[in-house]
This record gives structure tokens, sequence and C-alpha cells, in this order.
């Protein structure tokens, strides 16, 4: 060290030593370097701090805990600004940062390539988070050799094949989180051997087979996902052993067959059960009753009969019982009731009533209301106008009678379908806002505003006139 540096007053002294202990170390720094110049589009700058002039330790994204060494390596993207991504792919540079025990490469949208080969050189490599990137081929076989880790997330990308055997050894593992991708085969029975689980997610893929038997194997399970897959058979016996701590079960949109247990009754921590879209038949279990803190339920699209149990719920957000063979007569009571529902879907449910009769005890923050296909009578507008919030309402295949243009049409509603109704009166400008318009079939009248909507939203009125159907006279 240069000795006019003694003559430097101490505390001047001391700030100069110290940023140079903390300076990133040169290794790190170029393993960055290389990874960045890996990268071939960067549209909004995630990156523009990566300067070789400056510390690697300040640059975005980057945490060094250890002394002057990179532990973590962390960018997002952000999904809603259509250019906050970044386009290429992942550098094998990133096996010289010895110390990076952490990394989180989410919603970069663009990044390909394979799994990355780089990661399995990193000893202390504890959670990897890549997540909406377009990732592609098989995983490799060579994940097992990573036991260390404590959680892996690949969600969101185009990963084939089956999941290897070898996932079995990774039983340090509390998130396994494989969804939306294109992954084939059966769920591997080595799965079970990874007991410290808390949150499992295959969902969005393509895995057949029956649904595993080997839910007695994680004790500490909080999160199942195993939605829109191609799975079969009945729900097994052993999910049962799940009861105690399980808040979150989605295996909607399978081919699951049989009746609805009764012991999914026992969940009393559960919050959202989602079984829709599959072949279950028969009954709800009145042990439902017990679920008290279920705010999330949807068993859409099977073929459950009545009677539907009333439940004793404390407020619910989103219900779904539509499309089943349920003869419910009125909107269920503990479903007026509810202080904070926003979500409410009762298409083809039997409900025989008057719009008017229906007073919840709250409509201020309703987003979805779906009373398709019932025997619904009267007019919505009294309801409706007191929503500022509502995005959809969906009430076609009923009896309403109302006009048209006293239904206020707030700035957040995207989606109407009042077709086949007895509404009447004329189609009000303020429709334009909308994403989607069905009033087909009803008794409207008059000229229609200009928007981008087809014919097929229009047809079978009294007189509607103008684009899209034939020019008024």
């Amino acid at each position: 060290m240069n000795s006019s540096l003694f003559r430097l007053p101490f505390p001047l002294l001391f700030i100069f030593i110290f940023n140079l202990a903390s300076a990133c170390h040169v290794g790190d720094r170029n393993a960055l370097l290389a990874f960045k110049s890996a990268i071939t589009a960067d549209p909004s700058g995630l990156l523009s701090s990566w300067k070789s002039a400056v510390d690697c330790c300040t640059w975005a994204g980057v945490t060094c805990s250890v002394p002057n060494r990179v532990t973590s390596l962390s960018l997002y993207g952000q999904l809603d600004h259509p250019n906050a991504f970044l386009s290429g792919t992942i550098s094998n540079s990133l096996s010289n940062l010895p110390y990076l025990d952490s990394i989180y490469l989410v919603n970069l949208r663009n990044i390909s390539g394979p799994f990355p080969p780089s990661l399995f050189k990193l000893p202390k490599l504890l959670f990897i988070y890549i997540e909406n990137n377009k990732l592609s081929g098989q995983l490799p076989a060579a994940i097992g050799n990573m036991s260390q880790l404590e959680a892996l997330s690949l969600e969101g990308n185009r990963f084939t094949g089956p999941i290897p055997s070898s996932i079995s050894k990774l039983t340090r593992l509390t998130q396994l989180k494989l969804g939306s991708n294109l992954l084939t085969g059966s769920i591997p029975i080595g799965i079970r051997q990874l007991k410290s689980l808390t949150f499992l997610s295959l969902e969005r893929n393509r895995f057949a087979g029956p649904l595993p038997d080997f839910w007695g194997s994680f004790p500490e399970l909080r999160i199942l996902s195993l939605s829109h897959n191609k799975l079969t058979g009945k729900i097994p016996r052993s999910i049962s052993s799940l009861a105690a701590k399980l808040s979150y079960l989605q295996i909607g949109h399978n081919l699951l067959t049989g009746n609805i247990p009764d012991f999914l009754g026992t969940f009393r921590a559960l919050d959202t059960l989602d079984l829709s879209s599959n072949h279950f038949s028969g009954v709800v279990p009145k042990s439902f009753r017990n679920l008290t803190k279920i705010f999330n339920l949807d068993l859409s699209r099977n073929s459950l009969v009545d009677p539907f149990p009333e439940l004793f719920v404390k407020g619910i957000e989103s219900l779904d019982l539509s499309y089943n063979k349920f003869h419910l007569g009125k909107i269920p009571k503990w479903v007026t009731s509810s202080p904070i529902i926003y979500s409410l879907k009762l298409a083809k449910c039997g409900i025989k009533m008057k719009m008017e009769d229906w007073k919840p005890t709250q409509t201020y923050f309703y987003d979805y209301i779906d009373l398709s296909e019932n025997e619904i009578r009267g007019s919505p507008v009294g309801l409706l106008n007191r929503t500022d919030y509502l995005v959809g309402f969906w009430g076609s295949g009923n009896k309403l009678n109302f006009k048209l243009q006293d239904l206020r049409i707030v700035k957040r509603l995207k989606y109407l379908d009042l077709s086949r109704n007895q509404v009447s009166g004329k189609v009000p400008g303020a429709v334009v806002g909308l994403e989607k318009l069905n009033v087909s079939y009803n008794h409207l009248c008059g000229p229609i505003p200009a928007t981008k909507f087809p014919a097929t939203s229009f047809l079978g009125n009294d007189c509607l006139c103008g684009p899209p159907l034939p020019p008024c006279k």
C-alpha cells in the first residue's frame, strides 16, 4: 500500500480500507459480466448498473453477504410492463460464483436454453427460482445430485419429458414447483421421499395416470396444486393425512372420478379447495359444514347432485358451483350474508327467484357474478348499480326484464352477457368500454353505437340497426 495513505486522517483512512475490503471479488465480477454478455436484449435496462468500473456488490440484483463475495442473484421482470424482460441464455460463468446460495431469475420471459449445467457446480446453492422464462428440454437426471437444495422452482417454462427419478434425492426440499411446463409421464413415486415439503406444485403439465397414494409422507405440506393435468382415478385415502395443516388443495381440470370423499370435511385449515372440471358424482358431503375457514371453493363442471349442504363460513371470497346437477332454488343464505365475497358463479344451478329478492349483505366488492342459465326474473339494475368494482356480469338464459340504458356501466366493467332474456330499450354508448358484450336475443331497439363487437353480439333483437347489423332505415 502506498505509504502516503498513512498520512490520511484516520477517519478517511478507515473509510478507504473499508471500501477496499467490501469491493466485490474480481472473479465474481468477471463471472457476472460474462452472464451479462450472454444477454442479447435488455430493453428496460435491468442490467444497466452492471459496469466493470463499479463495485459489483452494488449492481441491481446482486447481493454480497460474505465479505466481498456474491451470494445472491435476483433479477425480476414485470409481466405488466412489455419491455421489462431479458433475452438470451444463462451463461456457464455462474459456476464461477462459489459462494452463490440463491438465484432468482423470475418473469424475465425470454431467457432460453436448457436447465443451466453451471448450477451443478455450486455446492452452496440452496434456492433456485427460474420462473416464467423459456427454458426447454428435459430435466437432467443429475438434478438429483443437488442434494443441498431447499427450494426448486422452474414454473412457467417449456420443460418436456418426465420428472427424473433422481428427484427423490432432494430430501431437503421444502418447495418443489414445476407447474406450467410441458412435463409428461406419471408423478414419480420417489417424490414421497421429500418429507420436508410444504409446497408442491405440478399444475398445468401433461401428467397422466392415477393420483398417487403417498400423501402420508408429507407431514408439513400446506399447499398442493396438481390441477390442469390428465390424472385419473379417485381421490386416495392417504390425502386425509394432510388434514391438519393443508390450506390449499387444487386438483381441478383432471379426469378424476368417484364421489367427493367425506374426509375432506376434516381439513379445518383449508382456505382454498378446487375440484372443478373433473367427473365427480354424488352429493357434496355434509362434512363440508366443518370447513369454516374456506374462502375459495370451486366444484364447478362435475356431475354433483342435490342436496348441497349449508356451510358455516364466516365469509367466502369466491364460490363456483356452476354446471353440475344442482337445483338450489335460490342463492344460499350463507352466500348472501358473506361480508367479503368478490366472485359468485352459480350458472345452471336451478335457481328460480326474482332478482330483486336477492339482497346480499354487500355488493360493493363484487368482481364477478355469473347467474347464467337459471330461471331468474326481474331486474339486476338495483344490484349492479351499487357496485363500483364489477368486472363481469353473466346473466344469459334467464328471464331478466329491464331497460338496458338503466344499467350503470362502470369503468371497471369488461364483460357483460345478457343474451337470451327479455331486456328492452336501447344499447347505451357506454358499452364501447367493454371487452366483451352479448345482448343477443332480447327486445332491444334503435341504432347501435359504434363498437368493435361482432354481429353475433346483437342478433335476434326487435329492431336494432346499424353496423355491424344492416343500416337503419
